[in-house]
């Protein structure tokens, strides 16, 4: 089932709400617009055309006293759109790296883009490596046990995932949403933009210059 959203409104002050920018990136056809749509919408599209440029979508989820708010960027995996990626992981707090259990290729570039971010990205972003197309688990070509060594390896968190059985899709969004820290400082106006760095944002206080300001905070 979808995470069901969940409004600022109407809920009691101590519920928080913090925001955060997530990125998700990998090889064209592996998915990535897939598990975007049955986190967000619940729903699976056999034949997803292929996204250009970026996509961006929101969807909240809600944890013990706060209200996580994922701003997502789902980037296009051609090659010749690879030079823009920069601009949409520049600043995010959390990223979603996916390959295709069934192609070798797209775990290898899988790997590719997870060096890329832990040289280019924010120094403690929450990056994610999902193995999806776990519904076609007879023709992996990628062993569980394999990705998940090479997760641990690189302090990522691992899951398998299916958008079109839904399997983990909301699962890892939320293992996404208890690792990140929520204690961050407020971006100021408009840093949720691709290329500006979006910080955890208590959407319950507004905007303040003030460098005490806190997102959630103890």
């Amino acid at each position: 089932m979808a995470a069901r959203p969940v409004r600022p409104n109407g809920q009691s002050a101590a519920n928080k709400v913090c925001q955060f920018k997530l990125v998700l990136l990998g090889e064209s056809a592996v998915g990535k617009s897939s598990l975007v749509l049955r986190f967000v919408k619940g729903q699976f599209q056999e034949f997803q055309e292929s996204t250009i440029g970026a996509a961006f979508l929101t969807q909240t989820v809600c944890l013990d006293d706060t209200t996580v708010k994922f701003e997502i960027w789902d980037t296009a995996g051609q090659e010749r759109y690879h030079s823009l990626a920069p601009m949409y992981y520049r600043g995010a707090q959390a990223a979603i790296v996916v390959y295709d259990m069934t192609n070798t290729d797209t775990f290898g570039r899988a790997k590719t883009w997870v060096s890329e971010l832990q040289r280019q990205a924010s120094p403690n972003i929450v990056i994610a490596l999902a193995g999806n197309k776990a519904d076609l688990s007879a023709n992996r070509t990628v062993e569980y046990e394999e990705a998940q060594a090479y997760a641990d390896d690189n302090s990522l968190l691992f899951m398998e995932t299916s958008a079109k059985t839904a399997m983990n899709v909301n699962d890892l969004f939320m293992a996404i949403a208890k690792k990140l820290p929520k204690s961050e400082p407020q971006a100021g106006p408009g840093g949720t933009a691709p290329g500006r760095p979006g910080r955890g944002v208590d959407l319950h206080q507004p905007a303040q210059p003030s460098s005490s300001s806190k997102c959630c905070g103890n």
